[in-house]
């Protein structure tokens, strides 16, 4: 038999509450109590007829507020309410508010009425008014207090102090693996040494040997120090605590060295375990140098509880810690000590042979045109991070989704990374024809230098189509070199003044648009003479200081002086050095100005075909062989192993 369905609603506490609040709302708005009979507020005037007719028999007066209240009789009710005596009910009044309580005694006191006298007070009203504002007062305090806890859950007010560090279990760990770091092979053999240790410390603690407590990832942005991390703890396979420099910063007194306190009590609990601390230059800072002007830092108290601790604990309690920070140079001297972070593991940016694993990472998940050269697009971003390569990997997709082509092209790739450098190309933008050919001759210059010169850096492509501040750009190959000569810098700010040699000579006048190229070049005069020594007249000499908040430069005014004469020097040179090559190869820098201004966009195979092969080989291309030269001894090396064994001369 089907159970007969019950569709009665169930009972509800909310319905509860809101018969609770209903009934205090009542007892409020009608003080609390209920009267009997009918009541009726006439003037001051009319009551004092009323009482003196004899139409009323007693009068009640409320001190407390003020109200005389007049029971009419019976006989009387007609003429005061226009009402029966049945309509109005038992003992019905009229009301009136007196301003004289005195004066009102006396009027009263000559009637026949009986006056009595009462002082009734709202205890409900009174009781409201005092705990409705401590309620208020309460809820926002607590209100205030969760959230700056971090909520109900975790505890409110109660949790402040407590760490914010994102725990991955082990077995639950970022499944990022070393693989899937691409480049950066020397840092990944120091930290492969970290995990190593994780996974057999005996292997180290029986000889005696101690490992390291903390190792810094160090570089410039984008290189890949997080990922870096991750892939330690996802090889590693311990518990892994993973936080920012800002977390532990808070607007309490006291927080941050809390929060460093329970962060290491957490770790120690799960040792063999690893920290990781990004961005640590937040809290590291070197102690003294920034702007509190011996204020109570909270900073500073927060690094000096983590240098505690980071010496508390025994040497093999299986616990590193990973920082990573791209301004090593401000840490506090004693955070780099041997004994914390002993180590400290620099990713710099990628070299091309780097770049090319970087671009087979990113292009996996692609769907690229048959044929794409993955070296020819390492090449065409020297000086880019991982970052970088990856946001031109996903913008190329986007490029070519906007073009609606079914693949990813090399052209895409060419405009992902001509925005990249240059910015959003600016198609509206209306140029004379005088302007047009002005930019043309200016970016003609840069190009024919750069190429005429032996350390000037290769060309790729010349445009002068604008692209976001700029009119024009020229697109070159830098060789990726560890160190740089004085030739090097020299030949790069002839290259950089050659533009506006350009104008000069071919124009008969400078523009504006050389604003970029003289800066550049003033720079790298100005670090010749003041960082690498490579003055004349101040050889050998340098006042580089990495120190903060320094007001006074570490030099004379007659220093000064002469550095102004050696960069004002230099820079000069290399102007007239510039427009005497040009001036010997006007005829070749014109018809290369000539096909700018035709076709706007020039490559390398263009200028190649004016002005010849360039005679020198360059670095990259030797990077390039070299790789080839180790991959191809590596296949080799894996095919012989693969080879079954030679019988000896007897078995045959």
């Amino acid at each position: 038999m089907e159970k007969k369905q019950n569709n009665k609603p169930g009972f509800n506490l909310s319905w509860l509450y809101m018969i609770i609040i209903f009934g205090l709302g009542i007892l409020l708005f009608t003080d609390g109590f209920g009267r009997s009979g009918y009541e009726k507020e006439v003037s001051y005037t009319e009551f004092q007829s009323y009482v003196a007719t004899g139409k009323g028999d007693k009068v009640v007066l409320d001190k407390g507020s003020g109200i005389a209240r007049l029971t009419i009789k019976p006989e009387h009710v007609r003429d005061v309410f226009k009402k029966s005596a049945e309509e109005v009910g038992k003992d019905p009044a009229a009301t009136t508010r007196i301003g004289n309580p005195a004066s009102f005694e006396d009027f009263v006191s000559k009637y026949p009425v009986q006056v009595t006298y009462e002082e009734k007070v709202n205890y409900f009203s009174y009781f409201l008014s005092f705990i409705v504002p401590v309620l208020l007062l309460v809820g926002l305090w607590y209100f205030m207090f969760r959230r700056a806890g971090g909520g109900g859950a975790s505890g409110g007010i109660f949790s402040v102090g407590k760490s914010k560090a994102r725990l991955f279990e082990k077995g639950q760990g970022t499944q990022i693996l070393f693989k899937d770091v691409a480049g950066q092979e020397g840092a990944k053999q120091e930290v492969k040494e970290i995990v190593d240790f994780l996974k057999n410390p005996a292997k180290y603690t029986e000889l005696g040997g101690k490992i390291p407590k903390g190792a810094l990832l160090v570089g410039p942005p984008g290189t890949g120090k997080t990922l870096l991390a991750k892939a330690v703890a996802g090889e590693a396979n311990v518990p892994f605590f993973s936080l920012a420099g800002s977390d532990f910063v808070e607007m309490f007194v006291g927080v941050g060295a809390s929060r460093v306190r329970d962060l290491f009590r957490q770790a120690k609990e799960k040792a063999p375990a690893i920290i990781f601390i990004d961005e640590i230059d937040a809290i590291g800072r070197a102690r003294g140098k920034n702007a509190s002007f011996g204020t109570n830092d909270e900073r500073e108290n927060t690094l000096n509880q983590l240098l505690t601790e980071m010496d508390g604990f025994d040497t093999n309690s299986g616990i590193i810690i990973l920082a990573a920070t791209n301004r090593v140079e401000i840490l506090d001297a004693a955070l780099l000590r041997p004994g914390r972070f002993d180590r400290q593991i620099y990713l710099d940016l990628p070299e091309l042979a780097e770049r090319v694993a970087i671009f087979k990472v990113h292009l996996a998940p692609l769907k690229l045109a048959e044929g794409l050269d993955v070296e020819f697009l390492a090449r065409q971003t020297p000086g880019f991070s991982g970052a970088d390569i990856a946001n031109v990997c996903n913008e190329a997709a986007l490029i070519a989704a906007r073009h609606n082509s079914p693949c990813v092209s090399i052209q895409d790739f060419l405009d992902a990374v001509d925005r990249t450098v240059g910015g959003l190309e600016k198609k509206t933008k209306v140029m004379t024809e005088s302007e047009k050919r002005s930019i043309a001759i200016h970016e003609a210059g840069h190009a024919s230098v750069s190429w005429l010169l032996e350390y000037g850096n290769p060309l790729v492509k010349v445009t002068i189509i604008p692209r976001g501040r700029a009119l024009g750009a020229a697109w070159y190959l830098p060789e990726e070199r560890v160190n740089s000569t004085k030739e090097h810098i020299l030949d790069n700010i002839c290259s950089l003044v050659a533009g506006r040699a350009a104008e000069e000579l071919f124009t008969g006048h400078i523009s504006t648009g050389a604003l970029s190229d003289l800066e550049r070049a003033t720079k790298a005069a100005y670090s010749m003479v003041v960082y690498y020594g490579m003055s004349d007249k101040m050889l050998n000499l340098c006042y580089y200081n990495n120190q903060e908040n320094v007001f006074s430069k570490p030099y004379s005014d007659a220093t000064a002086q002469k550095i102004d004469e050696e960069v004002r020097t230099i820079v000069n040179e290399q102007y007239e050095r510039a427009k005497a090559l040009l001036q010997q190869n006007a005829e070749k820098h014109n018809r290369l100005a000539e096909k700018l201004v035709e076709h706007e966009v020039v490559f390398a195979d263009d200028v190649e075909e004016i002005f010849g092969k360039r005679p020198w080989k360059s670095r990259a291309d030797e990077l390039l062989e070299e790789q080839r030269k180790a991959e191809t001894e590596s296949k080799t090396a894996e095919s012989d192993d693969n080879l079954p064994p030679t019988p000896a001369p007897d078995e045959q």
